[in-house]
């Protein structure tokens, strides 16, 4: 080599093969062009106005690989604002693209937000959704999902296909008019149906082969009810919940609360014929149904469904709950196995209670954490954050615990929980009501260690999973029960805290946890976008202002 080359001319060469070998390792990008807008839908036989993404409701699927980077370029053709959030994507030092009110602008009617997103070190299955006033009810909503990398290992040998199953209980009400109910202080009315996606009973269908095995992604994307999912004379293999792989055990039905996803493995070793899914409501007042079909290739006849589980049967969805577990040797995005982080030795450094309640400020009703109704801030917290525009929030807003005297006393405020960067901390939801709750934080996984029904105290860590408990970024919480997660909080940046009961989190069930660093590096968190929307007290400064001393 040195006898052909000269050392200006190695140099050179050397450069060249660095830019080529970076560039064949930076992960690939994909790009989506999306329209937001208003369209005629008709699930039920009743014509509504439901929120279309490009013409389609649901909206269309993102089909991405780990690492992949997601240029999604949104434009609002409705005559509201308009933000999109993405349902479990961890957003990996980047909660600026988390497209919730307190960490984006909204998109202004006319105009377009593009996000920049990479599926950082994430596989499964997950959901985006509209986040913005009650938006949510009009559809708007679409899958995801993060496949794995081809290298890297997957436990079940590889599907003949994949479908994706949106479920999720529906109005005919238009969202405007349900937003109309909650801001007068009333509940919300029990919903009229469970679509499938998008579709009534009877309409959305599988086709199979005889022999094959298929994967199916599961997501609940309704407003409120836990939704219970059997397919007649099958078996379900639960395989991934929110991007882990689980220990393979067979269910004959599968609840899936409100916000929560999953995936499972069904083999057509059945008579060729029509076989029913049946999708229903549970722990609900008034019960409803669905149906979807698994269609055998070449069958002319359909089989009766058959009932699920009992409405109320906690027992059973508890004890379905707790046989979820991670499996250790599968790998994950990487080709580590998922048990080499030992979460149940590491020391927990702060301990959470946060307690679910309703009242009433002003004679309305509100929903509230620890006493705290989230009231709307006129400003993104992460920009305020970020600018240091003080009186838009309050840290310290949310206490650590319920208040001792418990009740229901609410009061409204802008609160925001602060925690250290790289802390290791447990929490513990409690559940006070007869309904189940549902609770998402982003950003983030947690380890589902624990839960029960009654009341929970110190002596309930003897009962915790420190092993395989499973990982995943939402929880649901049982009728006077609780639920409690370990968290490594490794994300730097601003997040929601939510009920996914969207009722609930409309009316104040909600907060943002801050994630701190007081040394701030581009090694923990990307710096504010060149195209981020400046809107309230921040569209008075400019993302070339200086911003607050302490962060960067």
């Amino acid at each position: 080599m040195a006898g052909r080359y000269s050392n200006g001319a190695l140099v050179v060469l050397a450069f060249i093969c660095l830019f080529v070998a970076n560039v064949k390792a930076e992960a690939p990008y994909r790009f989506l062009d999306w329209e937001v807008t208003y369209g005629d839908i008709n699930p039920l036989g009743v014509p509504q106005q439901g929120i279309l993404i490009n013409g389609q409701f649901p909206g269309p699927e993102i089909d991405c690989q780990t690492n992949d980077n997601l240029i999604i370029n949104v434009r609002n053709s409705l005559p509201d604002p308009f933000l999109l959030s993405w349902n479990g994507f961890q957003h990996r030092k980047n909660s600026w693209q988390d497209g919730v009110s307190g960490t984006n602008c909204p998109i202004p009617p006319g105009q377009n937000f593009t996000y920049r997103m990479q599926a950082k070190d994430q596989i499964g299955s997950f959901f985006y959704f509209p986040s913005l006033a009650f938006q949510k009810a009009a559809g708007g909503f679409g899958a995801i999902r993060i496949r794995s990398r081809p290298h890297i290992p997957v436990p079940f040998p590889p599907p003949a296909d994949e479908y994706t199953m949106l479920i999720g209980d529906w109005y005919n009400a238009s969202h405007k008019a349900l937003q109309d109910v909650l801001d007068s202080g009333m509940e919300l009315p029990s919903p009229d149906a469970i679509l499938i996606n998008g579709n009534g009973p009877g309409v959305a269908n599988f086709t199979v082969e005889k022999g094959n095995t298929y994967r199916l992604r599961i997501s609940n994307v309704g407003l409120q009810n836990t939704l219970n999912v059997m397919i007649q004379d099958h078996n379900m293999t639960l395989v991934e919940v929110e991007g882990t792989h689980t220990v393979q055990n067979s269910y004959s039905s599968l609840d899936v609360h409100a916000g929560q996803s999953l995936s499972v493995l069904v083999t057509a070793d059945r008579p060729a014929s029509d076989y029913p899914i049946f999708v229903s409501t549970r722990f609900a007042n008034s019960s409803l149904n669905s149906t979807a079909v698994v269609r055998y290739a070449g069958s002319s006849t359909r089989l009766a469904s058959a009932a699920g589980p009992s409405n109320d049967d906690v027992d059973f969805s508890l004890n379905q709950a707790r046989s979820i577990r991670t499996n250790l040797t599968a790998s994950g995005p990487r080709p580590n196995p998922q048990g080499s982080y030992h979460y149940g030795s590491i020391n927990v450094t702060r301990t959470i209670r946060l307690a679910s309640s309703a009242g009433e400020v002003g004679g309305k009703l509100r929903y509230a954490v620890n006493g705290v109704s989230y009231a709307e801030a006129d400003t993104p917290l992460k920009l305020a954050d970020y600018f240091n525009i003080s009186g838009v929030f309050r840290l310290g807003g949310v206490p650590d615990a319920p208040p001792p005297t418990g009740g229901d006393e609410v009061r409204n405020e802008t609160a925001v929980m602060d925690s250290d960067h790289r802390s290791f901390v447990e929490v513990v939801f409690e559940n006070g009501e007869d309904s189940v709750q549902s609770w998402h934080l982003d950003g983030h996984s947690v380890f589902v260690v624990g839960m029960d029904v009654g009341t929970w105290s110190e002596q309930s860590r003897d009962g915790y999973n420190l092993v395989d408990a499973v990982s995943r970024c939402t929880v649901q919480v049982y009728p006077r029960g609780w639920t409690a997660i370990m968290i490594a909080l490794d994300n730097v940046g601003m997040w929601n805290v939510r009920s996914e009961v969207w009722a609930r989190r409309y009316l104040g069930q909600q907060f943002y946890l801050r994630v701190y660093t007081p040394t701030p590096s581009f090694r923990d968190e990307n710096p504010i976008p060149d195209n981020a929307l400046l809107c309230g007290r921040a569209a008075a400064t400019s993302s070339s202002s200086q911003p607050r001393s302490r962060l960067y």
